[in-house]
């Protein structure tokens, strides 16, 4: 699906938010007024951050996202866009909006946040949903994330349109292409920092267009989950070991999240990639509409066990392992987590509108997804294992240090560690994966 077919299922998404909102508001409010957000500044300085929209925002409107624009749903009314465009010279003003989107909206040009109120009208009824609270009391917005809302409007995201389903494909074309180029990058010797830059280059992003900071871990770096630097200097050919690099794309706001590792040459990290690859694509092959993610999580677990028994790493019950904590210890994160216009997106733990909360399993904190998977739902399937010394010390002081052959496992943790992420549509009763396609294991 290209971009312009992409554009042709725009009308029917906004129809579909146009009735969530209707059904959320009911017996809330009147209506709904979202900030698109505004412009942070440093302490102490007048340097602003990078601008990150409101998610509700995303979800209406493709982009590009500005500062302190307004989107006014009114149930049984055309959507109102209240679009700031100030007169500036000192910063380039946003462009008039154009394309195929602004067909769906009326849309009014603002060029001072003053007039708000007035365009607003009695805004007493209305609900804000946003992080500015005071703008919002300024423009007469009293009741502000009505928590009974949005809970509904974040239970009902899971659930994508076809228009959804497409910028996310595209975004996973875009990024196959950056995960081609840090490849390459590695395998000439490059530092972390020109992987990055060969990755933003590769998909025409610039770094805070990405949906999260991209993760470019050399050696032990990739035992680091959320490994945050970019090291500048080059490593020695005979030092490098092991790329993790876990990056993203978006597409009209929707984001991939997509995680490769390799190595240079054979042995036995290599075949750890190996098995790991093997897996994930047993754990999708698992994966049908009404399962449980949590008991996927689990299973996951179980194979990693295996994996690290096949390996000569672990000599110990699969199911005993999981039960005793010893393969978090190699995997202590989730398996994955639902994926939309935010890599983590809401309400992966919720179970109804009302906002019921689904604990993850006991011992397994970190997994974000406990709901059934469902149709129209997207997910991610990124299974890993990990040599992380801090977790390595605590295993080796516990009940099963016995079970660990700890020459073996000592021999891993200069590579860091391994992650194979995919994402992965579940559409017409079927599991798609959005990944593989353009980015094969």
């Amino acid at each position: 699906m290209t971009v312009n077919t992409i554009d042709t299922e725009y009308a029917a998404h906004v129809a579909t938010l146009s009735e969530r909102f209707a059904r959320a508001l009911d017996g809330i409010a009147d209506g709904a007024v979202i900030h698109s957000g505004s412009g942070h500044v440093a302490f102490l300085d007048d340097r602003h951050y990078p601008f990150i929209p409101n998610p509700h925002y995303k979800n209406w409107i493709p982009g590009p996202h500005t500062e302190d624009c307004l989107l006014v749903i009114r149930p049984g009314q055309r959507p109102q866009l209240l679009f700031h465009q100030p007169d500036d010279y000192w910063y380039q003003p946003p462009e008039d909006p154009s394309g195929f989107w602004t067909g769906e909206f009326d849309i009014e040009v603002v060029r001072s946040l003053d007039a708000i109120s007035n365009l607003l009208g009695d805004a007493s009824k209305l609900a804000y949903i946003g992080e500015h609270p005071d703008a919002a009391a300024a423009w007469g917005l009293r009741r502000q994330n009505p928590e009974s809302l949005l809970a509904a409007l974040h239970y009902d995201r899971a659930y994508k349109t076809r228009y959804e389903l497409g910028c996310m494909r595209e975004a996973n074309r875009v990024a196959a292409a950056g995960h081609i180029a840090a490849k390459d990058a590695f395998e000439a010797g490059a530092s972390e920092f020109e992987i990055q830059a060969s990755y933003l280059a590769a998909t025409a992003h610039r770094e805070h267009e990405t949906p999260y900071g991209s993760i470019v871990a050399l050696n032990e770096h990739a035992a680091v989950l959320h490994y945050q630097h970019y090291d500048v200097a080059r490593l020695q050919a005979d030092e490098l070991r092991t790329l993790l690099i876990d990056a993203g794309a978006t597409c009209q706001g929707y984001a991939a999240d997509v995680t490769r590792t390799y190595t240079r040459g054979d042995g036995p990290f290599a075949a750890l990639i190996d098995a790991m690859k093997t897996e994930q694509q047993g754990i999708i092959d698992e994966i049908a509409p009404g399962s449980s993610y949590a008991d996927l999580h689990l299973s996951m677990q179980r194979r990693i066990a295996n994996v690290l028994t096949d390996a000569g790493l672990l000599n110990m019950d699969a199911d005993d392992a999981v039960e005793h904590g010893v393969t978090f210890t190699f995997m202590p994160h989730g398996l994955g987590h639902l994926l939309g216009a935010q890599t983590h997106d809401v309400a992966g733990q919720q179970t109804d509108t009302g906002g019921t909360h689904e604990p993850p399993p006991a011992g397994h904190p970190a997994l974000r997804l406990t709901r059934p998977i469902d149709e129209g739902m997207v997910f991610t399937i990124e299974p890993g294992l990990y040599f992380i010394p801090s977790l390595l010390s605590e295993l080796r002081a516990g009940e099963y240090a016995h079970a660990v052959n700890w020459t073996a496992v000592e021999a891993m943790i200069p590579y860091g560690g391994i992650r194979i992420e995919d994402n992965i549509a579940i559409v017409d009763g079927a599991t798609e994966n959005l990944t593989q396609p353009h980015l094969p294991l």
